[in-house]
């Protein structure tokens, strides 16, 4: 029997690939029957497509994550590096507002 053959016959995956199932054509012995060589062009194409559906795969959830990243970082706010605060500053009429309601807070409580 053939060696790749008799590989696939035991699941053996990793032998059938180490002893040259992936090349193209693959490995064949001297007095290789038809059904021996339909069964290992078979089972390579088989495995040629697993392998590019998970490239597909990762590829795809690749993409998904830098696409989430990049409306993540659209999303953020765009603060300054050096503003530590978290409280938005106010407009410039209302921190007057403000800032004369507790002047007169301030000039009541004083003795």
């Amino acid at each position: 029997m053939h060696a790749i053959a008799h590989a696939l016959a035991t699941d053996d995956l990793d032998r059938a690939i180490d002893l040259g199932l992936l090349l193209d054509p693959p490995l064949a012995c001297g007095n290789c029957s038809a059904q021996c060589t339909r069964l290992i062009h078979g089972a390579r194409e088989t495995r040629l497509s697993a392998l590019a559906a998970r490239e597909r795969f990762r590829a795809r959830n690749a993409r998904l994550e830098r696409r989430a990243r990049e409306r993540a970082d659209q999303r953020a706010p765009s603060t300054p590096a050096t503003q530590t605060t978290s409280a938005p500053a106010l407009p410039s009429a209302a921190a007057a507002a403000l800032a004369r309601a507790r002047a007169k807070a301030a000039a009541r409580h004083k003795p």
